[in-house]
């Protein structure tokens, strides 16, 4: 329980921080949420893009994404949310550097800037959220009868109407196989 509260943690952090990058500057003083979904796939361009046809989509989409695996406690979820925040952020940045020339990080707001890192974070967050997660309990059908009716499958057998067969003969019972034990004939030694 311990590692799905830690993992629930966070998933929730990378999540909010997925979804809060596009507000800050990712290139040259330009927010995220003004580079457009189409730039990802055809290059980057200077037109600024609304708020919901921005890069905030996707990266809200792995947010909403780890959400619903949190709520269903799949593992599978939660990892997804994170391979499609990074993958989003990683194909922005190949394709700025493809614009640009290269990805440079300087000093005076010229080049990469602070607002990738919380996607990136975001995306590992998910990950290793997921690999902390347990994740749901997996159902167990009803016992099944053994075909076997030995003494040594009768401990783990059940019948069809759901009761046990009865305790199992213990070595000093008289039901139990080889009890009492057979004595060679011949002398009795005195015990």
């Amino acid at each position: 329980m311990i590692r799905n509260v830690v993992g629930a943690v966070l998933a929730l952090v990378g999540a909010a921080a997925a979804v809060w990058s596009p507000f800050l500057v990712w290139y040259d003083g330009r927010r995220g949420r003004h580079y457009q979904i189409e730039d990802l796939f055809s290059g980057i361009t200077a037109e600024q893009s609304e708020l919901w046809e921005s890069v905030l989509l996707p990266l809200a989409f792995a947010a909403l994404v780890a959400v619903v695996g949190l709520a269903l406690r799949t593992r599978l979820l939660v990892a997804a949310a994170g391979v499609i925040a990074l993958g989003f952020t990683i194909l922005w940045m190949v394709r700025q550097g493809q614009e640009a020339g290269g990805l440079s990080v300087g000093d005076d707001g010229a080049g990469l800037g602070w607002g990738v890192l919380p996607a990136l974070g975001g995306g590992v967050l998910m990950l290793l959220a997921a690999a902390v997660m347990v994740g749901r309990p997996r159902a167990v059908g009803p016992a099944t009868p053994v075909a076997d009716d030995s003494p040594r499958h009768a401990r783990h057998a059940r019948r069809r109407g759901g009761t046990s067969p009865g305790p199992v003969p213990g070595p000093d019972d008289p039901n139990y196989p080889g009890y009492p034990p057979e004595q060679p004939p011949g002398p009795q030694r005195p015990g």
